[in-house]
C-alpha cells in the first residue's frame, strides 16, 4: 500500500514539475563524458556522448581590420555625432586614451557610460568606397549556440556581409547579406528568417530588418541561430530531441552552425537619405560598441572541456581519441575506425569510443572514412567501398567532384573535402581545381566566379557593359543606367541614344527642327568602332 501510494506521489510530481518547467526535464546536456557503474562483473565505466558547455567565444578570438589604417585617430579627426549629424565637433585621436576608438572596444564590458566603442575614419575620400572587412579567428572549429549579435555606436550600415570559414579564413561562404535595398545592393529578393523553413533553413538571404539607416534607436543587428534551431526544435527550443537527430544526421546542417571564422564586411555606412552629403563626410563612418558570439569547440561529442593555453583552445579528449577536435582515434586504439559521438538516444547519447586495435583484415586503409573494402580479383587490390565525408579513391583519399582538398585538414579528417561552392550564374559547371578555383564564365572571375570583368557588369551573371562612363557614352544627352542601357532624351533613341525618334516614324522635316547626324560623321563611325568591341571576337 505504502509502495503505490509513493509511486501515485512520484507520478504527480513529474507530472506538475514538467508542466511549470519552462523547459523539458530531461534535455540532454552532455556533460559527462563517462561514469562509472556496478555489473555482476564488478564497476565499469559507462562511456556517453559529452561537450563542452557553450560560452562567449569572444573572450578567445584574433581581430583583425583590413585595411589596417582603417581605425580613426592616426591622424586625428572630428567627426559628427550620431544624434545630431550636423553638430560635428567630437573628436577621435589615437595618442589620447579618452578618445582613442581602438578595435579591443568592440569586445570590452558593456555598460560602461559614455559607452566604449570601435570606429572607423570618416569618408572623407568620398566617392570611394568606405570598406572595412572584420575578421574574427579562433584557430580552432567552434559550434554556434546562440544569436550573433553585433551593436553599432553608429548608424548600421545600408550595405553589409556576414561570413564564415570552415578552413582558417582560406575561403569563405556568406552567412548573410543585409542591405536598405536587397534588389538594388546584391540582386537578391529581400527576405527574414520567418520566411524560412526545415527544408529552406540552409539558405542564404538577404534582410532589410536590421538596416534602417541613421537612426539613434536601431542600432543591433542580429544572425539568428536560435530562430533556426527553432525549425526543429519548437518555438521555445523544447523538442531538443528532433534538433539533436537533425544534426546528427545532416552534415550539411551541423556545418551550416560550425565556423573557424567570421568576417563582417561593412560595404557601405548608413547614410539616411538617397544622396550622400558631401558637404558634411564627417557624418559617415562605422562604429561598433559590442560584438557578441556564444558558442562553444567543437571536440565530435568527445570531450567536455576545452583547454585555452598560449593562445589557442584545444579539446581535452575522452573516449580514447585525439586531436584538436578529438578526430581521431588515439594509437593503439584504431580497432574500429574512428567515429564522432551521438547526440541520440536523448539523455546520454552515444559515445562511439575508439577501441584497442586489434589484427587488420587485409590492408584496408580507408583514412576513417570507410569501414568496408572490397578485393578486386583482376587488380590483386583492396579497394574501399562507399566512401564518406566527400571523398572518392581506392583509399578515399579523393575528393568528389564539386569538393576540393581542405590543406589545413589531415587525410583522416572529416573536413578534408570542402564543398566547391562555384556561383551557378558564373561559373561553367560546379567543379573547383585543388586550390578551390572554379572555372569561370566569359567575363567573369573571382575564386568563386562571381566577380566580374572591366567591362561587365552583374545582372544574373556578368554580361557586358552596353555603356559605361569611361568608352561606351551614351549620345547626345542619354544617361547610362546600371551599365544595361542608356536613358534617352525623348527626341532621341538606339542603344547609345544616338538615333533621332523622328526617323523611326518617318516624320522628320526641315522644319521640325530636328536633324539627323550625317551618316559619315565621326561620331557614328566611333559608335560602330565601340559597339563592335562589345561582343567577343571569334577566330
Amino acid at each position: 500500500m505504502y509502495l503505490s501510494r509513493f509511486l501515485s506521489i512520484h507520478a504527480l510530481w513529474v507530472t506538475v514539475s514538467s508542466v511549470m518547467q519552462p523547459y523539458p526535464l530531461v534535455w540532454g546536456h552532455y556533460d559527462v563524458c563517462k561514469t562509472q557503474i556496478y555489473t555482476e562483473e564488478g564497476k565499469v565505466w559507462d562511456y556517453m556522448a559529452c561537450q563542452p558547455e557553450s560560452t562567449d567565444m569572444t573572450k578567445y578570438l584574433k581581430v583583425k581590420l583590413d585595411p589596417p589604417d582603417i581605425t580613426c585617430g592616426d591622424p586625428p579627426e572630428s567627426f559628427c555625432a550620431m544624434g545630431n549629424p550636423y553638430m560635428c565637433n567630437n573628436e577621435c585621436d589615437a595618442s589620447t586614451p579618452e578618445l582613442a576608438h581602438p578595435p579591443e572596444l568592440m569586445f570590452d564590458f558593456e555598460g560602461r557610460h559614455p559607452s566604449t566603442f570601435w570606429q572607423s575614419a570618416t569618408w572623407k575620400e568620398y566617392p570611394k568606397p568606405l570598406q572595412v572587412n572584420i575578421t574574427l579567428s579562433w584557430s580552432k572549429t567552434i559550434e554556434l549556440t546562440d544569436n550573433i549579435v553585433i551593436t553599432f555606436e553608429s548608424g548600421r550600415p545600408d550595405q553589409m556581409i556576414l561570413e564564415k570559414s570552415l578552413d582558417y579564413g582560406r575561403t569563405w561562404q556568406p552567412y548573410q547579406y543585409y542591405a536598405t535595398d536587397c534588389l538594388d545592393a546584391f540582386h537578391m529578393d529581400p527576405k527574414s528568417v520567418k520566411d524560412l523553413s526545415q527544408h529552406s533553413v540552409l539558405e542564404i538571404i538577404c534582410t532589410e530588418e536590421y538596416s534602417t539607416g541613421y537612426s539613434t534607436n536601431s542600432k543591433i543587428i542580429h544572425f539568428e541561430i536560435k530562430d533556426r534551431f527553432a525549425f526543429f526544435a519548437g518555438p521555445r527550443l523544447r523538442n531538443m530531441a528532433s534538433l539533436y537527430g537533425q544534426l546528427d544526421t545532416t552534415k550539411k546542417l551541423r556545418d551550416f552552425f560550425t565556423v573557424t571564422d567570421l568576417r563582417i564586411r561593412l560595404l557601405r555606412p548608413a547614410v539616411g537619405e538617397i544622396f550622400v552629403d558631401e558637404l558634411h563626410l564627417a557624418r559617415y563612418f562605422y562604429a561598433i560598441s559590442d560584438i557578441k558570439v556564444r558558442g562553444r569547440c567543437k571536440c565530435n561529442l568527445h570531450a567536455t572541456v576545452c583547454v585555452y593555453d598560449n593562445s589557442k583552445l584545444t579539446c581535452e579528449c575522452e573516449h580514447n581519441t585525439t586531436g584538436p577536435d578529438c578526430g581521431k582515434c588515439k594509437k593503439n586504439y584504431q580497432g574500429r575506425p574512428w567515429s564522432p559521438g551521438s547526440y541520440l538516444p536523448i539523455p546520454k547519447g552515444t559515445a562511439n569510443t575508439c577501441i584497442p586495435s586489434i589484427s587488420s583484415i587485409g590492408n584496408c586503409e580507408c583514412f576513417g572514412h570507410s569501414n568496408r573494402c572490397s578485393y578486386i580479383d583482376l587488380l590483386n587490390t583492396v579497394i574501399c567501398v562507399s566512401c564518406k565525408h566527400n571523398t572518392r579513391g581506392q583509399h578515399c583519399e579523393l575528393c568528389r567532384l564539386g569538393y576540393f582538398r581542405n590543406a589545413s585538414a589531415q587525410l583522416d579528417d572529416e573536413n578534408v573535402c570542402i564543398e566547391c561552392y562555384c556561383n551557378p550564374l558564373g561559373s561553367i559547371h560546379d567543379r573547383c581545381n585543388g586550390s578551390g578555383f572554379c572555372e569561370c564564365k566569359t567575363g567573369t572571375t573571382g575564386p568563386k566566379c562571381d566577380e566580374c570583368l572591366p567591362g561587365n557588369s552583374w545582372h544574373y551573371g556578368c554580361q557586358p557593359n552596353v555603356c559605361d562612363n569611361e568608352l561606351l557614352h551614351c549620345q547626345n544627352g542619354g544617361t547610362c543606367h546600371n551599365n544595361v542601357r542608356c536613358l534617352c532624351p525623348a527626341a532621341y533613341t538606339g542603344i547609345l541614344c544616338e538615333k533621332l525618334r523622328c526617323e523611326e516614324a518617318g516624320s522628320c522635316g526641315s522644319d521640325s527642327g530636328q536633324g539627323a547626324p550625317p551618316r559619315g560623321s565621326p561620331a557614328l563611325l566611333l559608335l560602330t568602332m565601340l559597339l563592335g568591341t562589345a561582343s567577343p571576337l571569334v577566330f
